[in-house]
């Protein structure tokens, strides 16, 4: 027997919501897309699997459309702050199971805490930080802030770390970091690599670890004195 497919609802079609939509869709998950914009709503009407023009802060709408069946809902309004609140409380109010909303700002953010919002999201803010690491070092690939207090860094190896295994590496007792993975290339990754993995040229490292140990770790050069 199949799994259901998980069914998603995107409020708001503006750069955010309208990219989001996308890749869902190019993920083959089912897309309920609402904007009270027509333009906007035909535009993503071949995209995702159902499009509507509606008023996401009109209860009754929202139950006409079935919402509360949807796995998530995520609301992007951009910069209408008092429409993501308020569609925020009707969607929790009605029994929705998540609701994940993009915050403006952290004023935004303390009130669709206290109206229930499962999940906040800065896309600006946090692509912000992410860029910030690429511009200290130009080894990082990527940064993936996990919580408040623990990042995931991907990094290519250091000229220094060539030949080495993990164990000869002692990067657990040098940075209090964690080497979870090691990305050979596009298509193969060591997912639980051994003490006796190898590094080699162009290896790229997924190291995870507390915030303030991976900034030690970043101004040391991401191990290049080993």
């Amino acid at each position: 027997m199949k799994p259901q497919k998980k069914e998603f609802a995107v409020i708001g079609l503006g750069r955010f919501g309208g990219t989001l939509c996308k890749e869902l869709a190019a993920a083959d998950i089912d897309v309920l897309a609402i904007d009270k914009n027509t333009e906007r709503v035909q535009e993503f009407a071949s995209i995702v699997s159902h499009a509507v023009v509606m008023d996401a802060v009109d209860e009754q709408s929202l139950h006409t459309v079935g919402i509360r069946n949807f796995d998530c809902a995520v609301i992007s309004f951009g910069e209408d702050i008092q429409s993501s609140i308020l569609a925020t409380l009707v969607l929790k109010e009605m029994g929705m199971k998540k609701v994940w909303v993009k915050a403006r700002n952290d004023s935004h953010q303390k009130v669709l805490e206290k109206v229930g919002a499962d999940k906040i999201i800065h896309p600006e803010r946090d692509m912000a930080k992410r860029i910030a690491h690429h511009i200290v070092s130009d080894r990082i690939v990527d940064y993936i802030e996990l919580s408040k207090n623990h990042s995931i860094v991907e990094v290519i190896a250091s000229e220094t770390m060539l030949g080495k295994t993990l164990s000869e590496l002692h990067f657990d007792e040098k940075y209090a970091c964690r080497i979870i993975a090691v990305k050979k290339d596009e298509y193969h990754m060591l997912i639980h690599p051994t003490p006796a993995t190898k590094i080699a040229k162009g290896d790229i490292l997924i190291i995870m670890g507390k915030n303030g140990d991976l900034n030690r770790l970043e101004t040391r050069g991401y191990g290049n004195e080993l």
